[in-house]
């Protein structure tokens, strides 16, 4: 099943962050850990629709890593996957390699 977001939603895949303690040997559950703030882009919308009609693209492009807030945006599942859906203006930044 796909998901095409509307407007200036964007679809996104939490990418989890490798944890380690100094000495190696803490052991941190699942239902323990934060959930991660970055993410890879699957989809977006085709841009914010403005006061006067026309719609602007969005900065935020499929394949991008983001940074975006701890309570944001709707937690979904497509194909038994989490997924997170949130808008433009809830993303932070663009992660650059």
């Amino acid at each position: 099943m796909q998901l095409q977001p509307l407007y200036d939603r964007i679809l996104v895949e939490r990418t989890e962050e490798e944890e380690r303690a100094a000495g190696g040997r803490l052991f941190v559950p699942d239902t323990a850990r934060e959930k991660p703030l970055t993410g890879k882009v699957l989809a977006v919308g085709q841009g914010k629709l403005g006061d006067d009609g026309a719609i602007r693209p969005l900065v935020v492009k499929v394949g991008d890593r983001i940074v975006f807030g701890r309570y944001s945006g709707t937690e979904i599942k497509i194909d038994g996957e989490d997924r997170l859906v949130l808008r433009e203006d809830e993303v932070f930044g663009i992660l650059e390699s």
